[in-house]
């Protein structure tokens, strides 16, 4: 970040000339390339080839969308520093990366901040929503719309996890982050910062207890091989964010600024049916596996983190979030 600082002059001038590579085309055609590390069948995914249809036929073929899926373009972090110099329109991250760019996004990872299902998309989709996908663009990225990223719950080799108490002398792997760290140790276990690439094996051989996951994400990595308990406590429901450049954004005029919000709004829609016929499926093919799938209070877990939200009274903008997330009906 201290590169951008020192050299904003010579930046400019990089991003402008990418930009007239990346938007302009031919007899005014405009392609705008979009990369994301997600499998073609992924529901993000299908949702993008959808936005990319939805655009294609509003303008007429006229503001068109190139998908670089799989990670072909590169990491996540390397797309949104592509994103940063212009020389890609969009990615899709998931708003827990967005918390290193913008503050705004913090409230979004609190364990229980939204009340149930309906909240979550209300708040996505309400003022609040629109406050955070704004919040980085004076890092040169503009959210354009949160995607359903699911709830993540508890899984684990030992035994079923129907209150905080059995996670007492759990190791329960987590992200690196230290509001998913704090929450495991709120609720009295023991949170163990691992990759995702490591956690297969980590389950297996006992390095963790558990971990804790979506249903999609926890039936298609296979975990469930190793762990027969799924308890869906449904702590976080952290969403996915399209991002997109702001120089690129700032380079289409309003009608194309027009056509793609519209098609980025409808492909929001599709994309929560996707993934709810995806956490359908994953749940049905769980119990097929073998897994035993509860659903306990969950006010029981709540209670528990409560006090993780007084921790952020002393930051305004933060906590301001909360009150306002907490406040909306």
């Amino acid at each position: 970040m201290r590169f951008f600082k020192r050299n904003r002059a010579l930046i400019l001038i990089l991003m402008l000339s990418i930009l007239f590579s990346q938007c302009v085309g031919n007899q005014g055609h405009k392609e705008l390339k979009l990369a994301h590390g997600l499998p073609v069948g992924h529901p993000v995914s299908k949702a993008i080839e959808y936005l990319a249809k939805r655009c294609d036929e509003i303008s007429g073929g006229e503001l068109t969308i190139k998908i670089y899926p799989s990670g072909q373009l590169g990491s996540e972090q390397q797309n949104v520093e592509l994103l940063q110099l212009g020389s890609l329109a969009m990615t899709k991250v998931s708003a827990a990366v967005l918390e290193g760019f913008s503050q705004d996004y913090k409230p979004l990872g609190l364990p229980y901040i939204f009340r149930d299902k309906k909240h979550y998309f209300d708040v996505c989709d309400s003022e609040i929503g629109k406050d955070i996908l704004l919040s980085t663009q004076k890092k040169w990225l503009r959210g354009m719309c949160f995607f359903d990223a699911g709830s993540r719950s508890f899984y684990s080799t030992k035994k079923q996890i129907k209150t905080p108490d059995d996670l007492k002398g759990m190791k329960i792997r987590v992200m690196k982050s230290k509001t998913a760290m704090d929450m495991v140790e709120a609720l009295g276990g023991s949170p163990t910062p691992l990759s995702w690439g490591e956690l297969y094996t980590a389950l297996q051989s006992g390095v963790v207890d558990g971990a804790e996951n979506n249903p999609p994400t926890f039936y298609n990595s296979h975990h469930f091989e190793v762990c027969k308990y799924y308890t869906l406590d449904e702590h976080a429901s952290i969403p996915d964010v399209l991002i997109m450049s702001q120089v690129v954004w700032d380079g289409l005029t309003p009608k194309e600024q027009e056509v793609l919000q519209q098609a980025v709004n409808e492909a929001v829609v599709k994309q929560r049916e996707l993934w709810a016929a995806a956490e359908e499926e994953a749940l049905t093919e769980l119990k097929k596996a073998g897994v035993t799938i509860f659903r306990p209070d969950k006010t029981l877990f709540s209670d528990k983190v409560s006090a993780m939200y007084e921790s952020y009274k002393s930051n305004l903008v933060v906590y301001d979030y909360i009150t306002r997330i907490k406040n909306l009906k």
